[in-house]
């Protein structure tokens, strides 16, 4: 292709496109010049090469964080004011191994060449290009190459013109357009329609001041979702102060959050500011709000209405400024209706509810997720390459996933170390089966998709398990059946809470809240 109707598709990148769009047909541009099966456009974060779009690479790939002190090749290009260019016998690890998308699991590229990107003198990050077969860069011709890349660059600073102006006018009409949030080690992950709405909700309620409860299942992000509403509000610069609620002994909870002074009690030697004076000017995050005592939400609640709190023993009044960001997994109006939560407290806690989807309901964004659990896997544990192969995503794709994006963090770091453990360390690419995902995920696939569905107790007992539904209420059946499972389990595994959670695939601090609930005793014998 000449440079000449590079540059006019180049232009009209920039046409009432949103910014993922600008870049996938920038680089879809960019293969039609430089005939290549691999095009990647990164851009650098910090330390790290995020991909912003991608083009012959696998989906899993898109939520990887390429640690520039792990990828020498990238670590050259960056290094390099020039294009880049690798040998074929090149024996530095490409950190596209594997991750080529020619339905192979382990393919190697064979010819790789890239640029770093730079705007306004700066990098801004690094494109790169990759063929199957050696030799396929050898006729290009340098000076249209470099003006390929200049034209690249100019594209990309008149997109980040674009987004810059984007982000005011969503700010000031607090309206997102998100589709895949990528800024870092705790960013949101996922382009599936769930995430899309969450993100946009998250942008319409971080620039104010409302208070904001998160719900949603264990394990599905909340304290993510916390951060962002944090990072995102006019407080950033602020501390972001978290309470675990649900971990603190009743006893203290109230010192942890309004502080005491030396002599309010046993133990107090000193004055101590609590979580709300800590937080002052900035966010807390009560985690868990729902396992507060009754005595001390009602204390929380004035806090909320005045913004006044008063340490442990002490009769003078602090002011404080705070905006207050809460999760819960449970049903607090429920909880209100029978007794267990104030109110008065929901209401002030809940001006703006913000549910997080479970995973089972995001689609492809498994995928997306497990790329980057994969890559933060393989740092940590030492080893070159951890891939997918077809039959562990088909699996991935198929479960429910009754613990979340938790869940799926810890069943890949099982997978992960099963597979290095039969392929070797050293190996160049470790690839990750259905078989290294474990016996226990196949069966909790194909046998337990949920362990509140009532539906799955017996087929024998189909029947008996409706007219219960009809006679109890679904709820009273489905926590009838929770009960009968934890009992069958702790009988099983002689009372030991730590071998019960793992088999039910549960923390142990929510099956011993799930067992209060219904009524089970955790301390009792078995």
């Amino acid at each position: 292709m000449n440079i000449v109707p590079f540059i006019d598709i180049v232009e009209d990148l920039n046409r009432d496109l949103i910014k993922s769009e600008r870049y996938l047909r920038l680089i879809l541009a960019i293969q039609r010049a430089i005939p290549c099966d691999v095009v990647a456009l990164l851009k650098l974060k910090h330390d790290h090469l995020v991909p912003v779009a991608v083009v012959g690479l696998k989906q899993q790939a898109l939520a990887r964080q390429f640690s520039i002190n792990h990828h020498p090749r990238l670590q050259q290009i960056l290094a390099n004011p020039h294009i880049t260019r690798f040998d074929a016998d090149s024996t530095l690890p490409d950190p596209y191994d594997g991750l080529v998308d020619d339905g192979s699991e382990q393919l190697h590229v064979h010819d790789c060449m890239g640029s770093t990107i730079y705007i306004d003198g700066k990098a801004w990050g690094v494109l790169t290009l990759d063929a199957m077969k050696a030799g396929s860069f050898d006729s290009l011709n340098p000076t249209e190459t470099r003006a390929y890349i200049a034209a690249v660059a100019a594209a990309i600073s008149t997109s980040e013109h674009i987004e810059a102006l984007e982000v005011q006018v969503e700010r000031n009409h607090q309206v997102a357009q998100c589709m895949l949030a990528t800024a870092g080690p705790s960013s949101i992950i996922g382009n599936s329609v769930a995430i899309t709405d969450l993100l946009s909700e998250i942008n319409t309620v971080a620039v104010s001041d409302l208070s904001v409860l998160i719900t949603g299942e264990t394990g599905v992000g909340k304290e993510l979702v916390a951060k962002s509403i944090h990072q995102q509000s006019r407080r950033s610069e602020q501390p972001l102060v978290q309470i675990n609620c649900a971990a603190l002994p009743e006893s203290i909870v109230e010192s942890e959050l309004f502080g005491h002074v030396k002599g309010a009690y046993s133990g107090a030697v000193s004055d101590r500011r609590g979580r709300f004076e800590l937080a002052d000017g900035g966010t807390l995050f009560l985690d868990e709000v729902g396992e507060l005592p009754l005595a001390v939400q009602a204390k929380l609640l004035r806090a909320l209405q005045n913004g006044e709190i008063q340490r442990v023993g002490s009769d003078n009044i602090i002011v404080v400024d705070v905006r207050i960001v809460a999760a819960t997994n449970r049903n607090l109006q429920l909880e209100v209706k029978e007794g267990r939560f104030r109110a008065d407290l929901y209401h002030r806690l809940s001006v703006y509810p913000l549910p997080v989807p479970p995973l089972r309901e995001r689609g492809k964004d498994v995928i997306l997720l497990a790329g980057y659990f994969l890559e933060k896997s393989q740092h940590q544990l030492g080893v070159a390459k951890l891939r997918l192969q077809q039959t562990a995503i088909e699996q991935l794709t198929q479960y429910h996933w009754p613990g979340n994006v938790r869940e799926l963090e810890h069943l890949l770091s099982r997978a992960a170390l099963r597979a290095i453990s039969e392929q070797g360390r050293h190996a160049s690419i470790i690839s990750i089966s259905r078989v290294h995902l474990g016996s226990e995920f196949v069966v909790s696939h194909t046998v337990a998709p949920a362990i509140a569905e009532v539906d799955i107790i017996n087929d024998n007992n189909a029947a008996a398990a409706l007219s219960q539904v009809l006679t109890l209420g679904l709820r009273d059946s489905t926590d009838e059946y929770q009960r009968q499972i934890i009992q069958t389990v702790l009988a099983t595994e002689r009372g030991n809470l730590a071998a019960v959670a793992r088999s039910l695939q549960l923390d142990r601090s929510n099956l011993i809240r799930t067992m209060r609930r219904l009524g089970l005793d955790p301390n009792a014998a078995y």
